[in-house]
């Protein structure tokens, strides 16, 4: 009998796009249960172990909040709790994500001006330093900030941005995008003087897209309350009000069922052992990628800064003449496995691996090779090894 050429492949699906990402069956079972009364008090002491939790790997003393949405919606109540119609804000560019935070900017009322940058090297921090020493008035009053930038798989030093800020001796808040670090990649709130942090649920917290996550310094809250934003759901003083639920409407209790168990995997593993798992996993992917362009015709990594390259995502760009799309859909419809796309201008130029979340060394090299397979079957030219080059790096 002959086989089916379109039949839908069987096995069960390897998911490496970076984010959503692979949701463990710990955090499933966790949220298969019933409904639970969010004034109850066994609920209320989850939700706190959850707010504490978080707090733990943001790495803050600060205020957390959440609501129930994507990352968006802890960028809108980011803008919509610190700014008034008017204010100048300050984006750093670094790609798609940054491009995101001028636009809901825009569309908030504020004014925006972007720090421009090359997305494949990222931003020159001397430019940095020149524009905020120039702002004598302190016109600005916050820098947005992606940390890891999921369209490009490059980083920013944030740091090096607090740094700066100190140095023009400039008092505008410090807001960091951390959604596709979160988890993943280290990051120190308090101690790299971020004001503010968005994150999601979907990514490194390996749960269902659905919780935004915010934390706050005191800085900004104090700022908040100069706020002349028009703000319901997201209003920070009305969540903070609402003690001891701390949120506004009915609770996504299952997502929190999720959440403590996330923080639970997350403690027991050890953040210090996630970060060193990720950045295994990220240089062995890489090093595939560099064998399969070794001979310059085949696929390269599209960053180009080596110490800013990613520990969650490797954003791969295509040889000239080739599109990404065509080969991320044999991958998927024929070998089962999901890659990321291009994301704006960088659509059918480049595909993106993400390695970040519930992920080991099998399900990479899984990707890794099938990710050959795909090319081959589409005429995609690279080199030969880029495999055996991701094993050499994993079992040193």
């Amino acid at each position: 009998m002959t086989a089916q050429v379109n039949a839908k492949p069987r096995g069960r699906q390897f998911f490496n796009n970076p984010g959503p990402t692979n949701i463990p069956d710990r955090i499933l079972r966790a949220m298969d249960r019933p409904v639970m009364d969010f004034l109850a008090p066994e609920f209320l002491e989850i939700q706190r172990t959850c707010f504490a939790g978080l707090k733990r790997i943001l790495k803050t003393d600060g205020e957390i909040f959440i609501h129930a949405s994507t990352g968006h919606g802890a960028w809108e109540a980011a803008v919509a709790n610190l700014f008034s119609p008017g204010d100048l804000v300050l984006v750093i560019e670094t790609g798609h994500f940054s491009n995101g935070w001028q636009e809901m900017g825009e569309a908030l009322g504020l004014k925006v001006e972007t720090l421009g940058a090359d997305w494949r090297k990222g931003v020159e921090f001397d430019k940095l330093t020149e524009r905020l020493a120039k702002d004598k008035n302190h016109e600005i009053k916050g820098i947005f900030s992606v940390h890891n930038e999921t369209a490009t798989g490059m980083v920013l030093p944030l740091a090096d941005v607090r740094r700066a800020i100190d140095a023009a001796k400039h008092p505008a808040l410090l807001l960091s995008d951390t959604i596709s670090s979160l988890g993943s990649m280290e990051y120190m709130m308090d101690a790299w003087g971020i004001d503010v942090t968005v994150g999601g649920s979907q990514k490194g917290l390996m749960m269902p897209t659905g919780l935004a996550i915010t934390g706050v310094s005191k800085k900004a809250m104090e700022a908040s309350r100069h706020s002349k934003m028009p703000k319901y759901y997201f209003n920070w003083a009305l969540m903070a009000a609402r003690m001891p639920q701390k949120f506004i409407g009915t609770v996504p209790v299952h997502q929190f069922f999720g959440l403590q168990e996330s923080i639970k995997m997350i403690e027991e593993e050890s953040l210090d052992a996630i970060f060193a798992r990720h950045a295994r996993l990220a240089e062995a992917t890489r090093e595939c990628v560099r064998a399969w362009g070794k001979d310059g015709k085949g696929p390269t990594l599209y960053g180009q800064t080596v110490d800013r390259l990613s520990n969650s995502v490797t954003t791969i760009l295509m040889p000239e003449g080739h599109t990404s799309d065509a080969m991320r859909k044999v991958a998927l419809e024929r070998f089962n496995l999901s890659l990321g796309g291009g994301l704006g201008p960088l659509t059918g130029k480049v595909f993106r691996i993400g390695h970040l979340g519930d992920l080991n060394e099998p399900m990479l090299l899984g990707c890794l090779a099938t990710t050959e397979l795909a090319m081959k079957t589409t005429g995609v030219p690279f080199a030969s090894g880029g495999v055996d080059a991701a094993i050499k790096s994993l079992a040193n």
